[in-house]
């Protein structure tokens, strides 16, 4: 890719973005969690928004910057919110969604139990970015989550893996390599298209009756690849490509979690499909 092209992609995504500004280092926004709305476990789900939604965010992302973008425009449109640290390994700080992704599945689920209790609710909806949108669907599938949950929207998920535009499957030519990133950072092993893990997950089929599913992926992820690797097959499933929404957009892995509100706009009609209003590029404004 041209060097201009990097930079073109993020350019255009921050317009869209309508002045939304990309989040700063984790240490230093962590404080200003709270007061921005989201993780307030006094927060009563409305009856236009009967059910919290629990944000998971991606590889190498944290419960605050992952979402210091989507947190707050759900929560304006009167949405009780939260978000999880998952994944963490030890002497890592700030970067989580590293370890195993089974075990990561097992605190989504114990963070889902709390969230329900405090809240009142009998179900959740979840969003996710990245691995935070393909990893719920192991707690949906083996950790009894479809009982707890209406729908799951993944924004530019890992559902059947990557290859890193090829780069993955350079690693059996590597003695060792292999084992290397299962044993360091073994959510990255799980993620590689063809990994034990994904063929235990997508065995079967992609979903579980009782749950809508919905993907947002984009044409230009350079992390999830191909992009449409993404997507999701089965009943109760819609998958939808931004740039078919909104072809001016070229936000890429990155920029359609954090800060697209093109996106954000097609997850809140995910989360209220009822009152679904259409997505365009205007919908960066809205």
């Amino acid at each position: 890719m041209l060097p201009w092209k990097r930079l073109i992609r993020p350019l255009a995504a921050l317009l869209l973005a309508a002045g939304v500004t990309l989040p700063a280092a984790a240490g230093a926004q962590a404080a200003g969690a709270p007061s921005s709305g989201w993780n307030d476990y006094s927060c009563r789900p409305s009856a236009a928004h009967p059910r919290p939604v629990v944000l998971v965010h991606g590889t190498f992302g944290n419960s605050v910057d992952n979402w210091l973008g989507l947190a707050p425009y759900l929560k304006a449109r009167g949405y009780c919110v939260y978000s999880l640290d998952y994944g963490q390994l030890p002497g890592v700080p700030l970067f989580h969604g590293l370890g195993p992704t089974e075990k990561s599945a097992e605190q989504l689920d114990a963070f889902v139990d709390k969230v329900l209790a405090a809240t009142g609710a009998a179900e959740t909806d979840i969003v996710g970015h990245s691995q935070g949108g393909m990893m719920p669907r192991y707690y949906l599938r083996f950790l009894g989550g479809a009982d707890e949950v209406n729908a799951l929207v993944g924004i530019a998920p890992s559902n059947h893996g990557t290859t890193l535009n090829g780069l993955t499957r350079l690693l059996p030519h590597f003695p060792g390599a292999e084992d290397l990133l299962s044993e360091a950072t073994p959510a990255l092993a799980d993620q590689v298209a063809g990994s034990a893990f994904l063929t235990k997950l997508n065995a079967g089929g992609d979903t579980v009756p009782g749950v809508r599913y919905t993907v947002i992926a984009t044409r230009y992820d350079e992390v999830v690849t191909p992009y449409h690797s993404g997507y999701l097959t089965g009943p109760n499933v819609r998958n939808v490509l931004l740039q078919d929404l909104c072809p001016l957009d070229l936000s890429e892995h990155l920029a359609i979690g954090l800060f697209d509100r093109v996106a954000f706009h097609e997850v809140a009609n995910a989360l209220d499909p009822a009152h679904a209003r259409p997505t365009t590029c205007a919908s960066a404004f809205s």
